[in-house]
């Protein structure tokens, strides 16, 4: 049973328990709609209360059913029953009344809701869209130019926000249960005509002219290449424009078109992919951790900032070294016009970015670190730097300090070493801009103790970063796999794609940018110097020889104002590159390279399968835990299209591992026997007919 039936005088009340987010499983629909009939039948009962147990309404479809299967009753029965309900209805809405709980909410007559609560429908998310009366009630109830933004965008909205649009009635503070009990009596008393959403009618013709096609077309450049919103914009349509009956049948026919997209498919792999890489095979669940309410970080660049950013945001005092004065003024410049920046765009007050920038303490000396629960290492990405840092940490630090590296590339394990302690450091590796990225590696060393890799978890969690756990090598999981799409698109060049029509491919296929323009944003010095520190047979020379000529030229990407391209003065806009295509002639000629046409089509498919290629391979090592953490590293970290699933999930489902295969061998053939020799796990796994989730 997924809750009870009571009566409160006149007032039945409908409450809901399915721990513990209330889900709207099979059981808590059949629960409402018994409990309807009930009341219904009841000739002293004049209204009646929804309300849920626990600590939230229902936060939304049982997703497990996504894969089972539903059984009846389905939840537009439910919502349907609802809304045909004879009796003034109320909704007592605490927590979050998300997806199906807010589509049972708007077809209840009323909603009341703690002061702290919030509504929403989160479907676009997981690539789906209302698919039970949401995108119809919700612009009768409070207009179409109000709803379709928040259906589109599928966040939270706060409860005062919704009272004022006209989503909620009222707004409690204190005892709900018994506060909607006494509204619905009122109502009862009342006897006024039942305001069921659903009899609204909408004024079409006080709508802007071209309204939907305009808000397809701005769909289409800021939700690029995604279905579901432009299946909502549909479905908002039919209810300004169609009978609320027909609007409701037509909802359900896009809405299954939706779950049928391969598009729905990958957006789910990857809500349950974030919450696996929380899942550590062999962490001890008993371990205890560590304390963290102060932290340091070294080094005050765009970098370490960015990361001092996070903890301050999240209330945490940080102090932030430099070695000198002005790098610290100037970091500290940079901290606070981000702050204000966020400011002027709403997102908080004035006093807000006093409060942050107070807590954040800078400091030229390393001895005010000697009390730091965490310190984090954010400098130049050599180890003799990093060996100058450490040494000194593990001189100052106290004991039980977590020391941590922000470190791309370099070996956490050779780092630790730098120490008399290598069982308290571990790489956190954050992604820039720090303070707006939501990966975190979590590097966890041979020697790393488990109550801080537990610590690193946690406080990922905390400071609202996507936690990964990566083994330790070059580049972890992210700039290893980031190699392999390197190389293949500056091979690319070479044979005799322009730079913008390898960028252009990789964008039209749902990058953010290409790889070439990304490297210029970056600055083409980062990777540069990496490979300074690597042999020759370590990475393929050929592929960065034109990045090299760029960088030593004095040409790093848009900090010069040129790179692969050129940029105009405070322009980020890429421009192609007459002195860049010189160099590419001259190394072509250098290594005796003919130039070919090249589709977009082997774009995509050299550079995404060879990330997918050295992703068997850390797979194989045991680097990563699961396919799925990787596709975690490139959705949340490098803006692989999150409705491809990640790049594992892409060559399993849209290509098919054995087609990946043999793609790959003809690569091997045609392209570098070297660099495309084939995963022996990959291999393995299309021998065996099995899949990334067979593997233990």
């Amino acid at each position: 049973m997924s809750g009870r039936f009571e009566k409160h005088g006149k007032v039945g009340v409908i409450l809901v328990g399915n721990p513990p987010v209330n889900a709207i499983g099979h059981s808590v629909r059949l629960h409402i709609v018994d409990s309807l009939k009930t009341a219904a039948a009841d000739e002293d009962i004049q209204a009646v209360v929804v309300a849920c147990a626990g600590r939230t309404f229902m936060a939304g479809a049982d997703i497990a059913e996504f894969k089972t299967g539903q059984k009846p009753p389905y939840l537009p029965d439910v919502i349907a029953a609802l809304d045909a309900f004879p009796k003034p209805l109320v909704a007592a809405i605490h927590g979050t009344a998300f997806g199906g709980g807010f589509e049972i909410a708007l077809a209840c007559h009323y909603r009341v809701a703690l002061f702290d609560a919030k509504v929403g429908l989160p479907e676009v998310k997981l690539g789906l869209m209302p698919g039970s009366g949401g995108t119809q009630r919700l612009p009768r109830l409070i207009g179409v130019e109000k709803a379709l933004p928040l259906i589109l965008s599928g966040d939270a909205v706060p409860v005062k926000q919704a009272a004022k649009l006209g989503i909620i009635d009222k707004v409690m503070d204190g005892d709900l249960l018994g506060e909607a009990i006494a509204f619905a009596e009122q109502k009862s008393v009342e006897g006024a005509p039942l305001p069921r959403v659903s009899e609204k009618i909408i004024d079409l013709a006080a709508l802007p002219a071209n309204y939907f096609e305009e808000q397809r077309q701005k769909a289409a450049r800021e939700k690029r290449n995604l279905n579901s919103p432009q299946r909502i914009i549909d479905a908002v349509e039919v209810a300004a424009t169609l009978p609320f009956e027909e609007g409701v049948a037509k909802e359900r026919e896009l809405f299954l078109s939706c779950l049928a997209h391969p598009q729905a498919k990958a957006l789910q792999h990857v809500f349950f992919a974030e919450r696996q890489a929380a899942k550590i095979p062999n962490l001890p669940k008993t371990v205890t951790e560590r304390e963290v309410t102060s932290v340091a970080v070294i080094g005050a660049g765009t970098m370490g900032g960015g990361i001092a950013m996070n903890f301050a945001n999240v209330g945490i005092p940080v102090s932030i070294l430099e070695v000198s004065a002005e790098g610290l003024e100037r970091g500290l410049a940079t901290v606070r016009k981000n702050y204000e920046s966020s400011a002027k765009r709403g997102r908080m007050t004035a006093e807000q970015v006093e409060e942050r920038m107070a807590l954040i303490r800078p400091t030229l000396d390393y001895g005010e670190l000697k009390n730091a629960d965490l310190i984090i290492e954010a400098v130049f990405e050599t180890l003799g730097v990093k060996r100058q840092v450490f040494t000194r940490l593990d001189e100052v630090a106290k004991p039980g300090a977590i020391l941590a590296s922000n470190t791309s590339y370099l070996s956490i394990d050779a780092i630790a070493e730098f120490t008399s302690r290598p069982q308290d450091v571990i790489g956190l590796h954050f992604f820039s801009p720090a303070n707006v990225m939501k990966l975190l590696e979590i590097v966890r060393g041979a020697k790393t103790a488990p109550d801080v890799l537990a610590t690193a978890l946690t406080l990922a969690k905390r400071i609202k970063k996507v936690g990964v756990v990566t083994g330790n090598c070059h580049g972890f999981i992210g700039n290893r796999m980031l190699q392999g799409y390197r190389r293949e698109a500056g091979l690319l060049v070479l044979e005799g794609a322009t730079p913008s029509q390898v960028d252009k491919a990789l964008y039209d296929f749902g990058m953010p940018m290409g790889v070439l323009q990304m490297g210029d944003m970056a600055g083409q010095d980062i990777a540069y110097r990496s490979r300074q520190e690597m042999s020759a047979d370590e990475y393929e020379p050929k592929a960065y020889r034109v990045a090299d000529r760029l960088v030593e030229m004095g040409r790093p990407g848009l900090k010069a104002g040129a790179g692969y391209y050129e940029y105009d003065e405070g322009s980020r806009t890429p421009k192609p590159s007459q002195v860049t295509q010189k160099i590419i002639e001259e190394v072509r000629a250098e290594f005796g390279v003919t130039p070919r046409n090249i589709s977009d089509h082997e774009i995509v498919e050299r550079c995404f399968l060879a990330m997918v290629n050295i992703g068997c391979e850390i797979l194989r090592e045991g680097i990563a835990y699961r396919a799925s953490d990787i596709d975690t590293v490139y959705v949340n970290g490098y803006g692989f299209p999150a409705y491809r699933g990640g790049p594992m999930f892409w060559a399993e489902n849209e290509i098919g591992l054995g087609a990946a295969l043999e793609k790959i061998r003809s690569y091997a053939a045609t392209v570098s026997e070297r660099w495309w020799k084939p995963s022996p796990l990959l291999e393995q796994l299309v021998a065996e007919g099995k899949g990334f989730a067979d593997l233990k």
